[in-house]
């Protein structure tokens, strides 16, 4: 894995365990010699990883939006920044730019992309590995709901594996470096799942 596409907060959170966390990632990733692919914002948990990862020598791309870049939230120290012109872009971008990726605690747009990019991997349209860094259990819920989706039988477990996680940076570079890919069911279990309710 030569570089690691992070999600991750705008905001700092209520504790100070994130920033701590964000710096501990980009110190497992510089040591590995990772490059740092994100959102290209200065602000909250993405300004901490990046700039981590710029001050222990790593490179950092970033890709923002036009519309983001005009309200001044854009990084301009960055070792590449692409501006583009919308989200569904900058997803694309990010998506094409990493080998991995894995979300940090934050918001709303922090779970639609880490959702996102792993319903492209239960679909089959990627094979890279895709997890969240566990912070203080900032994601047990989440974890445990995907469990509940298996048991009602809307997600199958080996769609659920796909999701990595681990409580800290160390573990979750080395699970998702060890990750190997396997083929996607999910279409097949679809039409197999229909003819059963005919």
């Amino acid at each position: 894995m030569k570089s690691l596409c992070v999600y991750c907060g705008s905001s700092f959170g209520n504790s100070s365990f994130y920033a701590e966390a964000a710096r501990a990632l980009a110190t497992e990733m510089v040591k590995q010699d990772i490059g740092l692919v994100y959102g290209g914002g200065k602000v909250g948990l993405m300004g901490v990883i990046a700039d981590e990862v710029l001050a222990l020598g790593g490179k950092a791309v970033g890709v923002i939006p036009q519309a983001l870049f005009d309200k001044e939230v854009g990084h301009n120290g960055l070792s590449e920044l692409h501006v583009v012109q919308t989200m569904h872009e900058r997803k694309a971008l990010m998506a094409e730019l990493a080998d991995g990726f894995a979300a940090l605690p934050g918001g709303i747009g922090t779970l639609e992309e880490l959702f996102e990019i792993l319903t492209w991997a239960q679909l089959g349209f990627h094979q890279k590995p895709v997890g969240v860094l566990n912070v203080e259990g900032f994601y047990d819920g989440l974890i445990a709901f995907l469990q509940v989706q298996v048991t009602q039988g809307f997600v199958r477990d080996q769609q659920a594996a796909l999701l990595l996680h681990e409580d800290t940076a160390p573990a979750l570079i080395a699970r998702m470096q060890a990750y190997v890919p396997q083929r996607s069911t999910k279409l097949r279990d679809a039409l197999a799942a229909q003819q059963l309710f005919k």
